[in-house]
Formats: C-alpha cells, sequence, structure tokens
C-alpha cells in the first residue's frame, strides 16, 4: 500500500507548503476585522472559535462526495489517487481558500455577488439561479443518501418516508435557527465520529494488511469507460468541489481573523482529500477488485459499499459506528447547502433575515421542491450534480484568479486548474447523454475552442478591471469608531 500511504504523506505535505505558499501570496491582514464582527447580526454573522469553525467546514463540504465519489471512482484504479492527491492540493484547496478569504474581505458575499462583482453583473444572475440549482441538487442528494444508509441500518424496521420526514425536520431547524443554536453546538460532536469513522476504516485496512493496489495509470474500469473527462467528475468532493464555494462563505461570516483562513479553508479540504483517499483505497482493496466492486454497485449502489467495508473491516459494533459518521457527512452538507440557499436568496433579493417568518418564506419553497426531486433516481441526479458542480468550481476559481490579477498577484495558482476544469466540463456537456450526446472527438474539438475562447475573454475582463480599479475588499477602517 505504499501508492495509498504516500499520498497521505503528500496531502499533509502540501498543506504545510503550498498551503503556506498560497496564504503568503494571498496576503493575510491580520488586523482587518472581519464580518463575523462588522456584520454582526446574531443569525449568519457570528464570531467562532477556529476549531469550531474548521469543524463545522470540514462537515459542510464533506457530503458523501469524497466516500461516494471516490468509490465510484475506484472502478478506473489507483489513478484515481492521482487526482484526489494533486487536484486536492492545487486545485481544491486554493479553490476553498481563495472563496473563503475573498469573501471575508466582501462581508461574507456568496459566490453570486463575487462573480457579479469580478466577473461583470450578467454573471451575478447567471451565478445565482446556477448556485441556487446546484444547493438544491445537493440538498436533494443527502437526504436521500443517508436516509438510504439509516434505512439498510435499521434493517428496513422503520418506513422510509418517516427517515425522511426526520431528516427534513431537522434540515428546517438547521436553515432557520441561528447558526450558533444547532450547527455550531452539534458539529463539534458529529466531527469527532466522523474522524473516528475515517481513522477506522483506514486504520483497519492498513491493520489488517489490506491489498490496496499500487500506482498504475492503466484504466481498470469494468464498462471501460474513459478516465477523461468522467473521472474529474465522478471524484469532485475529494479533489475539486463547486459545492464548497457555496458552503465556504458560511463560515467567512463566523471566522474571527485572516489568520485563520488557511486551517479553516486549505486545510480541511485536504482533510477531506485524507477520507477520499481512504474510501477510493477501501473500494479498490476489499471488493476482488473492479470487476467485484462493480458488481457491488450495481446490486445497492454506493451505500452498500459502506456498509460492507465497515462491518468488513471493524465488526458489528465498530462497523455501526463507521456508517453513523458515514450518514453524518451528507447531514451536516445538506442542512447547510438548504441554509446557503437561503442566504444566497436573500442577499440576492436583499432581504433582512433578522426575523424568522423573513427566512421560512424563503426556506419553505426550497423544502418543497427538493422533496418532489427525492422521487428521481439518484444516479441521473448525481450525474446533474456532479457537472453543476465542478461547474460551480469553475467559475469559483475564475473569480479567485480575476481578482488575484485585479491584486497584481499570481493568478495562475487560480487560472490553470480553472482552465483545465473548464476544458473537463465542457468536454462531458458535449459528449454526455444528459447534454448533447456529440461523438467524443467533436467534444474535445468543441471544448477546446470553448475553452480558448473564455480564456481568451477573461483576459481581456481582467485587463479592463485592473484598468478600472475594480474594488478588491469593504472599507472597514472606520468599524468601530463611534460617532457623535
Amino acid at each position: 500500500m505504499y501508492t495509498f500511504l504516500l499520498g497521505i504523506v503528500l496531502l499533509v505535505v502540501g498543506y504545510f507548503t503550498y498551503g503556506k505558499f498560497i496564504e503568503k501570496m494571498f496576503g493575510v491582514k491580520e488586523d482587518r476585522a472581519t464580518p463575523a464582527y462588522v456584520q454582526s447580526d446574531e443569525v449568519d454573522y457570528v464570531p467562532m472559535s477556529t476549531t469550531k469553525n474548521s469543524l463545522i467546514q470540514l462537515l459542510n463540504i464533506a457530503g458523501v462526495g469524497p466516500i461516494f465519489g471516490p468509490i465510484m471512482g475506484a472502478l478506473y484504479g489507483p489513478v484515481a489517487f492521482l487526482w484526489i492527491v494533486f487536484g486536492a492540493i492545487f486545485a481544491g484547496a486554493v479553490h476553498d481558500y481563495l472563496t473563503g478569504m475573498i469573501s471575508i474581505r466582501n462581508r461574507g458575499a456568496h459566490l453570486p455577488e463575487l462573480a457579479g462583482q469580478y466577473l461583470g453583473k450578467i454573471m451575478k444572475h447567471v451565478v445565482n439561479a446556477f448556485a441556487v440549482l446546484l444547493l438544491l441538487l445537493v440538498g436533494t442528494v443527502f437526504v436521500t443518501a443517508p436516509a438510504g444508509l439509516l434505512y439498510n441500518l435499521m434493517d428496513g424496521w422503520m418506513a422510509m418516508g418517516y427517515i425522511l420526514a426526520a431528516i427534513f425536520i431537522y434540515y428546517i431547524l438547521a436553515t432557520l435557527l441561528p447558526i450558533d443554536k444547532i450547527i455550531g453546538r452539534v458539529y463539534p460532536l458529529f466531527g469527532l465520529l466522523l474522524i473516528i469513522s475515517a481513522l477506522g476504516v483506514g486504520g483497519g485496512m492498513i491493520f489488517t494488511g489490506a491489498d490496496i493496489p499500487e500506482l498504475t495509470l492503466s484504466n481498470l474500469h469494468p464498462d471501460n469507460i474513459p478516465i477523461f473527462p468522467l473521472l474529474f467528475l465522478t471524484i469532485s468532493c475529494g479533489a475539486l468541489s463547486g459545492f464548497h464555494a457555496t458552503q465556504t462563505p458560511i463560515i467567512s461570516r463566523t471566522t474571527q481573523s485572516e489568520k485563520q483562513g488557511r486551517k479553516i479553508f486549505y486545510g480541511m479540504m485536504i482533510a477531506e482529500g485524507v477520507i477520499a483517499m481512504i474510501w477510493a483505497a477501501a473500494g479498490m482493496a476489499l471488493f476482488n477488485g473492479p470487476v467485484g466492486l462493480n458488481e457491488l454497485l450495481a446490486a445497492g449502489g454506493p451505500a452498500m459499499i459502506v456498509s460492507e467495508a465497515s462491518t468488513m473491516l471493524l465488526g458489528a459494533v465498530g462497523g455501526t459506528l463507521a456508517i453513523l459518521g458515514v450518514i453524518i457527512l451528507p447531514i451536516t452538507s445538506g442542512d447547510t447547502a438548504f441554509r446557503s440557499a437561503r442566504m444566497i436568496i436573500a442577499d440576492y433579493f436583499k432581504l433582512a433575515q433578522g426575523k424568522v417568518l423573513s427566512r421560512l418564506w424563503i426556506a419553505l419553497p426550497l423544502f418543497v421542491l427538493s422533496f418532489a426531486l427525492t422521487k428521481i433516481d439518484f444516479t441521473l441526479l448525481w450525474r446533474y450534480f456532479s457537472w453543476a458542480n465542478q461547474t460551480t468550481a469553475v467559475i469559483a476559481l475564475f473569480v479567485g484568479a480575476m481578482y488575484l490579477y485585479i491584486a497584481k498577484k499570481n493568478y495562475w495558482v487560480a487560472l490553470i486548474p480553472g482552465t483545465f476544469m473548464l476544458y473537463t466540463t465542457m468536454t462531458y456537456i458535449l459528449n454526455a447523454q444528459i447534454g448533447f450526446r456529440l461523438p467524443m472527438n467533436v467534444a474535445y474539438i468543441g471544448a477546446s475552442v470553448i475553452t480558448i475562447a473564455l480564456v481568451a475573454l477573461f483576459f481581456v475582463a481582467a485587463n479592463k478591471a485592473r484598468t478600472d480599479q475594480i474594488p478588491l475588499e469593504e472599507d472597514v477602517s472606520g468599524w468601530g469608531v463611534k460617532t457623535i
């Protein structure tokens, strides 16, 4: 298992090296007041500790993505490890850090507002609709996935409808109540269970000497599905995820100091990469290779793999704890998905959120739509989610690149992964059955033309934005000064 262990080491080293480089390049302002204080409203803008923010951020971003995605990505073989490791270090963690820090500099603004400021007013409207759609899909996926796991764990003694209802009730409360009332109190406990779950499965493979395959660039997928572009959409949250761009502003509104950003935003993405490595390795090692894994996925989906792997490695009691840790992941992302959607809509229409009724009028239609979507096949939902997710990541990376370009800093750290994922998502949607269904060779050419055109447009817009001196941050110089 040298490849697996080396991948874990590289992720940790990446946090202390490339993460430090990104932090220094961005330029932290330790004394600058953050939105948690400047915009304090005791609902969404509430100062919280670094530890609490880090655990909430990890649970926010780590839904079923770093588990279900890597399990399905394991069908391709150890090449999946490369995307998880290098994607997390050079794309995902950079994406999360820049999104979080730029949001802190701009009143805790969400992605649509940032896109409007740095990519143009039209993009604000486009990204707003796109982000709400993504969050609705995420919330729905993260209702059905844990419901299925709980149903299996209880051996069907509670009807699926009751389980779905219980999860929805929790989501409604977490969406409407102030962030420190439920999320701020229970997430540290959930975080502990998550860590125990991941360490239990990873440690179980190490101590039992699981046959985790070593690195090969060969495509081992039983159905011979091409690695590009599908692997880069299948494994999203464990390497790069646009969903994170909708979640980091939640914590940018509770962060006490910019200095905490690397640990909260960059570090928690690295932690998610470690979780993804563990579950990808479990998928490769425990089910007689890609063929056996593919058969189990066809029979019961990723949820069955989680249950089988946990019980196999940790026994009945330990396996149950591990499964509970996995169940917590989507639940603690689904609740903040709806919360984030509520905040984005409120920001877009400039609706105050101080009163519960004001939050309810926004949240209620979202839950009604989500309940209707639970009737759609999970696999189909996942395909739409994967494409929408990575397209959102492209937008967020281009926002980060534009910010750095205007600031005359190293914008390539965001533009290079953004361009790669732009080409990837365009290739996928041009070829996919849920897209334009073009032959793959035509999709490659079409994606190349679109990517080149959009990158060229980026440089034109970036030069204009720098000339116009688009503001990079809100002026908080007068905060705390008493006026008569």
